[in-house]
Parts: structure tokens; sequence; C-alpha cells
């Protein structure tokens, strides 16, 4: 199996003939879709979710209906290719997955609590797990954690806390393009002292692999 992060919250999972790419957003790069053959978006916000690297593949893309709704205003060739899921719903995109929550975490009293799924996927016998923009765990234990490390919704004790409770075997940082390199580096600093060392907290640069 192969993990390579594409800038912000897109990370791209190649496994036994399958590349499924998780949230290419206006942040990602766009050779993150090179060969794709699954696409999932677990939100709307345009750092998740990005019309045009979707209008250059011909992958079969799978989101929720709030995101869907957008692709078909947005890229109505795409949407022929879209598959809605639903919170709980299992499907195949070439590797098993598992939609898992349904709400964003929530940015201000004042504004919209916008729909996110968190996707549980199965590479082999790796059980990985992308939250989207949620501190919600997916239930049960897996062995690699997307981990958003810096947003306008939440701090950073909630973010090492939720890693401690999934207690992934992996913690690899996404969601970092709101920080600093600087504030990117306080932020590793404390997930390196209170994150278990055995969980092998990570941060890749944009292009690299796990």
């Amino acid at each position: 199996m192969r993990i390579t992060k594409f800038g912000h919250a897109c990370v791209r999972i190649e496994h036994d003939g399958a590349v499924v790419v998780v949230d290419p957003g206006v942040f990602s790069q766009p050779e993150a879709m090179d060969g794709a053959t699954a696409v999932l978006i677990t939100h709307e916000h345009p750092d998740h979710y990005n019309p045009a690297l979707l209008e250059g593949s011909d992958a079969p893309v799978y989101t929720i209906g709030a995101v869907a709704a957008q692709i078909l205003k947005s890229a109505p060739a795409v949407h022929e290719r879209t598959t809605v899921v639903k919170p709980g719903e299992s499907f195949d995109a070439g590797l098993p997955v598992t939609a898992v929550n349904e709400k964003h975490a929530v940015i201000h009293a004042d504004l919209p609590h916008f729909d996110n799924s968190g996707y549980l996927i199965q590479a082999g016998d790796t059980r990985l797990f992308h939250p989207g923009d949620a501190l919600d765990g997916p239930g049960e234990a897996v062995d690699v954690l997307f981990l958003p490390v810096s947003a306008p919704w939440a701090r950073s004790s909630e973010l090492i806390d939720f890693a401690r409770e999934v207690g992934a075997s992996r913690t690899v940082a996404i969601h970092d393009r709101v920080y600093s390199e600087f504030g990117s580096g306080v932020f590793d600093t404390q997930a390196a002292n209170l994150i278990p060392a055995e969980r092998g907290y990570v941060r890749l640069a944009d292009g690299a692999d796990l």
C-alpha cells in the first residue's frame, strides 16, 4: 500500500490496483488525480472539493448529497458519475469503504451546520480513517488516522485528544494550510509530546509518501 499527501486534506491511497483519492480541493496538487480509480469527498468546502480537478479525471465520485448537489451545479458531466452515499453505508470504490458520521464540526453558532462524512477505508489488512472536518471517530479500531491539525473550528487540545481517542497505530497530519510554518511546528511539537510515540505521528510534505 502507498499513501501520498497532496496538499492540505487530500490523500491518495494506492493498493492492489486501486487508486482512491480523498478530498482533492483547491490546495491540492493536480497530480493527485493521475490514474485515480475513485474519488471520495467528505463535504462541500472548497479546501476539500474542487470541481476543476474532478473534471480533469474520469474516475467515479462517491460523496454525500450536499456535495452531489454542488457538483450538479458546477460540473454536471461529473454528476453523471457521482454516487451519493449515506451515513453507515458501505460501498466498493475499488477498496471497501464505509461512510461514517454526518456533520461537520461546528464552526460558529451563527453559521449553517454543514453535512460531512468521514470515510473508513480498508486496504488489505490496513484500516484507514479520514474524518473530513469533524472530530467524530469511526467507533472501531483503525491503523491509520488522517488527523486535522489546524482549523478555525478546533483547538489544538481538541485535535490531540481526538487522536488519542481514535488510538490509531499511525497518525498522519492533514488539514494544515491554516497555520503558518511556525504554527505548524508548534503543533507538531505538542503532538510529538502528547500523542503516544507508538502511534507514530507524522506530517508529510506535499507529494511525500508514508
